[in-house]
C-alpha cells in the first residue's frame, strides 16, 4: 500500500474547505436546447408488463415509415422487445450469441444479432438464465460488444433503448449514469405501480444531475388509458409532458397480442403513433420532480390504495406475545476490594 501523504495543517485545512466549497455548489441546470449529437439515443423506462415493447415496436415502425433510420435495442433480459416487430419470433441475442461463437473460437458478426424489418433495425442484448448471472452484467457486456461492432459510426436518426425499470441494478441505469442518452422516457399507466416504478426512474435522473449527468426525462407514454387521469397527473406534478395516451382500446389488444403492427401511416392508429414520433423528436430533457411516497399515494384515492391506512408502533408485549418479564441489568458489577 502506497503511505499516506502527509498534508500540513494548513493545507489540510485549506483541502477541506475547498472540498466543501465544491460540494455546496448546485449542479448546472439541466440542458435543454437541441441534442448535440446527430443521432438522439433515447431510453425507454417502466414497469415489467405495461408496454414498453409495444409501444416501442410501433413507434419505431412510424418513424422508419416516416424516413427514419432507427435501431431499436431491447435490453430486457426477458427478450422480447423485437417479438411484436417480428410477428412473434425470437431473435437469437447479443450473449448466448457471444457466447456460443466465443466457444467456437469465432467472431461475432453483425449479421449474427441485428436483424430489420419494415425499415427498422433491431437486436436483443439478452441476459443470463435464471439464478446464473447478473442482467446488468449482461447489459454492460451487450454494450461492449456493440462498441466492438461499431456502433458510434452506424449513423441512425434515432436508437431507442428498451430497459426493464422496475430493477433497481446498476447495470438498468446505465444509460442515466454514463449519460449514454440524451433523453429518458418513461411508460407507465393510471395504477400505481407503473407510476411507482416512473416516480423511481424520475429520482434516478434528478440523482445523477445532482452528480454532473446530463440526461434527462423528456416525457411520458400512457398506456392502456383508461381515463381515470392518475397518470396525467402524475406528469404534471413531476414536470414532464405526457407525449402520448394510447387508448385502453380491445383492438389495440387484440392485435398486439397477435404480434400485428398498428403503427403505420393509414391505419386506425396510425395518427396516434405519428404524433408520438414528432413529439418523442422535439421533446428536450427536463429534470424531473420526484414524488414523495405519500404524494404518490395522494394522486389515487385512499380507499382504492390504503392510504388512509395509519402506522401503529409495535411493543415489547407485542413481540413476546403479550409477556413481557423484566430482566436484569447485563452491567457488571465489581465487589469492592
Amino acid at each position: 500500500m502506497n503511505a499516506p501523504v502527509k498534508t500540513p495543517e494548513g493545507g489540510l485545512l485549506a483541502l477541506v474547505e475547498a472540498v466543501r466549497a465544491e460540494a455546496a455548489q448546485e449542479p448546472d441546470p439541466v440542458h435543454v436546447g437541441e441534442a448535440k449529437k446527430e443521432t438522439q439515443i433515447i431510453a425507454i423506462y417502466g414497469k415489467g408488463g405495461i408496454g414498453k415493447s409495444f409501444t416501442l415496436a410501433n413507434l419505431s415502425h412510424m418513424m422508419a415509415q416516416q424516413g427514419k433510420r432507427v435501431l431499436l435495442i431491447g435490453c430486457d433480459p426477458k427478450s422480447d422487445t423485437t417479438s411484436l416487430l417480428f410477428g412473434g419470433r425470437a431473435c437469437p441475442t447479443i450473449i448466448e450469441t457471444s457466447s456460443r461463437k466465443k466457444a467456437a473460437g469465432e467472431d461475432v458478426q453483425i449479421g449474427d444479432v441485428c436483424f430489420k424489418r419494415g425499415g427498422v433495425f433491431a437486436m436483443e442484448l439478452g441476459g443470463p438464465e435464471v439464478g446464473r448471472g447478473c442482467g446488468g452484467r449482461g447489459i454492460i457486456h451487450g454494450f461492449e460488444l456493440l462498441e466492438k461492432l461499431g456502433f458510434h459510426d452506424w449513423g441512425f436518426d434515432y436508437v431507442l433503448l428498451d430497459f426493464l425499470g422496475d430493477v433497481v441494478c446498476g447495470g438498468f441505469g446505465l444509460p442515466i449514469a454514463r449519460d449514454m442518452c440524451q433523453k429518458v422516457i418513461v411508460v407507465g399507466s393510471n395504477d400505481l405501480q407503473s407510476l411507482y416504478v416512473a416516480n423511481n426512474v424520475c429520482s434516478a435522473v434528478d440523482y445523477f444531475r445532482k452528480l454532473g449527468g446530463n440526461v434527462g426525462v423528456a416525457g411520458m407514454v400512457i398506456n392502456k388509458d383508461d381515463g381515470t387521469g392518475e397518470a396525467q397527473e402524475f406528469a404534471k406534478a413531476v414536470g414532464i409532458p405526457v407525449l402520448a395516451s394510447i387508448p385502453a382500446n380491445d383492438d389495440i389488444r387484440k392485435k398486439s397480442a397477435n404480434y400485428q403492427i398498428v403503427g403505420y401511416p393509414g391505419g386506425e392508429w396510425g395518427s396516434l403513433f405519428a404524433e408520438l414520433a414528432e413529439n418523442v423528436a422535439v421533446a428536450q430533457p427536463q429534470r424531473p420532480n420526484p414524488l414523495t411516497q405519500d404524494m404518490l399515494l395522494g394522486l389515487f384515492s385512499a380507499s382504492d390504495t390504503g392510504g388512509n391506512v395509519v402506522l401503529e408502533p409495535a411493543s415489547q408485549a407485542d413481540m413476546r406475545g403479550g409477556i413481557v418479564i423484566e430482566r436484569p441489568s447485563l452491567e457488571v458489577v465489581y465487589d469492592e476490594i
